[in-house]
């Protein structure tokens, strides 16, 4: 059973949160940009071992739209991740950020380590620490579908779509190569993302200030908590030799690769994403 509730940010927003399971609060921060944290789901089963906490970002899901549209940029979304930790009542708290969600996980870990418990950046976005898939990564992942009935229509849309034709009809196209499986749950998840997404907060998520790399990696060495990076194998957009850098950054991180997985790698392997994340930071 889910359960929404709302409080309220810094700016006077109201923010929403969504709560399923059981066990230790888990408090996630969806992708996207910009994208509401339906798509999260119970992340493969974790609710079972973990009680989500999942995060509507402002402007999206069930949370109100801000008055002052900067208040989208990936640096200022932390502040709505400790508004909350305050309002369950947490000194600390165990963070999860998936894609660009885990961009503003870093941004909290830069403005609040000593509110942080523990971090997992799942399939992190990389753009923070100043680190992009080059165009050779993404030739040699598009290549190795090329074998795929759907792989025609996918690969001119993603053409299409990195030529600035930022269309949901492109979007959907191009998505099989964003997942690691291609089946009825990966296609119903990706023709969801037209409903999920809000174009303000993707585009306010990026504006100018955004991206401090050079200050972000520093944070991220300094940090002394248990922190898990996760990559998938199949995974275009955080692939895993990029993500292993991010995880080198990180003084004693714990670096975790899924075979098989893409960029949402719990509709993949929902049974190996759990036993890596159920009992992590492990509880003494």
């Amino acid at each position: 059973m889910t359960t929404m509730h709302r409080f309220t940010a810094h700016d006077g927003t109201t923010l929403a949160y969504h709560e399923t399971g059981d066990g230790p609060p888990l408090l996630c921060v969806p992708g996207g940009p910009g994208r509401a944290s339906a798509y999260l789901g119970d992340l493969g089963g974790l609710h079972r071992h973990r009680t989500l906490l999942l995060l509507d970002n402002r402007g999206t899901g069930d949370s109100d739209t801000p008055a002052d549209p900067a208040s989208y940029r990936r640096d200022r979304l932390a502040a709505d991740v400790d508004a909350l930790r305050a309002h369950l009542g947490l000194d600390r708290v165990d963070l999860l950020g998936h894609s660009a969600g885990a961009g503003i996980a870093m941004a909290y870990a830069e403005q609040h380590p000593d509110r942080l418990a523990s971090l997992v950046l799942l399939t992190p976005s990389l753009r923070a620490i100043g680190t992009a898939p080059t165009e050779a990564d993404w030739a040699d992942h598009v290549a190795a579908h090329a074998h795929q009935p759907w792989y025609p229509e996918a690969a001119a849309a993603l053409k299409a779509w990195s030529d600035g034709d930022d269309t949901p009809v492109n979007r959907l196209a191009a998505a099989p190569l964003f997942y690691g499986r291609w089946d009825d749950r990966a296609r119903a998840h990706a023709a969801a993302e037209t409903t999920e997404a809000s174009p303000e907060a993707q585009t306010g998520y990026t504006a100018d200030g955004a991206f401090s790399p050079g200050h972000t990696r520093r944070a991220l060495a300094d940090l002394d908590i248990p922190v898990l990076v996760y990559a998938a194998d199949a995974d275009p957009v955080s692939p895993p030799h990029l993500v292993r850098g991010l995880a080198d950054l990180i003084p004693g991180a714990r670096y975790v690769e899924q075979p098989g997985g893409g960029h949402f790698p719990w509709l993949d392997d929902p049974a190996f994403l759990v036993d890596r994340l159920r009992d992590f930071p492990p509880r003494h």
